[in-house]
């Protein structure tokens, strides 16, 4: 009989080594072997049955990125969405078969790359003392407040700017931008060969941003660019 609910984690080509396969969700994960493309399953999980319990939910996740990590740290691979489950592996294995040459047209377009998250976190503008002036000075002195909130924030927005242009122009990186009011994101995709500029580059975005706080994550997939 065949097993059923394969949890898929990523897709790769189908390797030429072996692999070490790290502990999954409830057991050791599993390579399944297609024509050109593998899988990294894990058999017997069903997303499903754990619906109603979050704190469970919230450790599949977890476990889901950091299979995910360890694989990605030995071959190329495909990361797929938290949650993906085939009910067997026939149609695992057809799915594969099916979307082959679209998949290896995106593995070759990441492999020996990887993925940094760049936060921006915007500073606030230092709170000044209360008003002591009147009348007309008064006036003055809140049209100056208001002077010079509008010139912090287009100088914070000139940095994050220039910032983006860096990467993009200057160093010629691919980039994937998240600009929300209280983050911003800026994903960035490199040649595995070339993590140490940015972390040399990072120096000097910090200092040529003090209106934000940056922080570099670690090495990722490239989630971003597939």
């Amino acid at each position: 009989m065949e097993l059923e609910n394969f949890y898929t984690y990523a897709f790769l080509e189908t390797p030429s080594f072996p692999l070490t396969l790290p502990q999954g969700i409830a057991s050791q994960v599993v390579l399944i072997n297609g024509t050109q493309l593998s899988a990294i399953v894990e058999p017997g999980i069903s997303l499903e049955s754990c619906q109603k319990n979050d704190a469970e939910i919230i450790q599949m996740a977890l476990c889901h990125d950091r299979v995910i990590c360890e694989i990605f740290e030995q071959i190329t691979i495909l990361p797929l969405r938290f949650g993906t489950c085939f009910n067997s592996q026939t149609k695992l294995l057809n799915y594969l078969e099916l979307h082959s040459q679209e998949y290896r047209k995106q593995l070759a377009k990441i492999k020996g790359k990887i993925e940094f998250c760049l936060k921006l976190i915007p500073h606030s503008l230092p709170e000044t003392e209360a008003f002591t002036e009147k009348g007309r000075n008064y006036f003055l002195a809140k049209k100056q407040q208001y002077q010079n909130r509008q010139n912090f924030t287009i100088a914070q927005d000139t940095e994050k700017q220039n910032l983006i242009d860096v990467i993009r122009n200057v160093h010629q990186l691919p980039i994937v931008i998240q600009d929300k009011p209280e983050e911003v994101r800026i994903y960035i995709l490199v040649s595995s060969q070339d993590k140490i500029l940015i972390l040399e580059q990072f120096l000097n975005w910090q200092k040529a941003c003090p209106r934000w706080d940056l922080s570099l994550g670690d090495v990722l997939p490239p989630y971003h660019f597939i």
